[in-house]
């Protein structure tokens, strides 16, 4: 029997959290999901908010403002039961928002977390990026960001993006367990800023060598070369209409660290499922 994804939804009631709902809608048609909805309660680090619902605040913090964000909290969750059906999970938590969606999911056995986003551009990205690179970034979970609706999606070809130079085993079990259900068309990609005619053969043979140690089926190679990974992925998906891109990341971002995949989950209109390769 196929084992179920534990699957986890952070939510701020807004259309971008109904959108990553929907995404999730798209992968419970293929595969058993168990869905966890999680709002973060923006409250002072001296309120304790509880499982049962009940809280502990500090005598500086008024009670009865706490138990009004409460309440209308747990209001939006209850119409969120009624919209999105009785079968998921609601969680209501304090404190702020990246450490507590982070926690929740490395806790709770998560297997996939899904975000909406708004993406995020010039200053803003540059200082604070959007929540969802974020959490892409520190999490150990799976990330699947998306910017828009994605109900009608039909997920035919899958790309993985990897430097392939040196091969190596990564926790690809997600991957391997979506292109299964979907019965979907595997697709590597590495971007090179050299000759990617000079450097196919070589590639083609790490790309091969990849797939065995990682136990993937069957794949279509693909080398292009272009001016950045960012811009390379771009040009790829404008030739190559892709529905789902896997994407590795290291963790680390700021101002004297770019990450591609950051970039990528604010830029790119595309599905995106960002892993930790380490």
């Amino acid at each position: 029997m196929e084992s179920v994804l534990r699957v986890l939804i952070p939510t701020d009631f807004s259309v971008q959290a109904d959108y990553a709902y929907l995404m999730t809608r798209k992968l419970e048609e293929k595969m058993p999901l168990e869905v966890h909805v999680l709002h973060v309660l923006n409250l002072p680090d001296t309120v304790t908010l509880h499982p049962d619902g009940t809280f502990q605040t500090c005598g500086e913090i008024d009670p009865g403002f706490v138990q009004q964000q409460l309440d209308i909290a747990s209001g939006k969750m209850q119409d969120l039961t009624r919209r999105y059906g009785m079968h998921i999970h609601t969680h209501l938590l304090a404190g702020k928002l990246t450490d507590a969606i982070v926690t929740f999911a490395e806790r709770n056995g998560v297997d996939l977390i899904v975000m909406g986003t708004k993406g995020a551009w010039g200053l803003r990205e540059k200082f604070s990026g959007s929540e969802t690179q974020n959490v892409a970034r520190r999490c150990r979970v799976p990330v699947l960001s998306l910017m828009c609706d994605r109900s009608e999606l039909v997920i035919r070809d899958i790309l993985l993006i990897h430097d392939f130079r040196k091969p190596e085993k990564l926790c690809l079990d997600l991957l391997r367990r979506m292109l299964t259900a979907f019965g979907a068309n595997l697709h590597l990609l590495q971007i090179t800023s050299g000759n990617a005619e000079q450097e196919q053969a070589v590639f083609e043979q790490n790309a091969r060598q990849f797939a065995e140690m990682n136990e993937l089926p069957s794949f279509s190679a693909h080398l292009i070369h272009d001016r950045d990974v960012e811009q390379g992925v771009v040009h790829f998906n404008q030739m190559r209409n892709m529905d789902l891109i896997f994407i590795g990341t290291h963790g680390k971002s700021g101002l004297l660290h770019s990450s591609v995949t950051e970039k990528l989950i604010n830029h790119l209109y595309k599905p995106i499922v960002s892993f930790h390769l380490n």
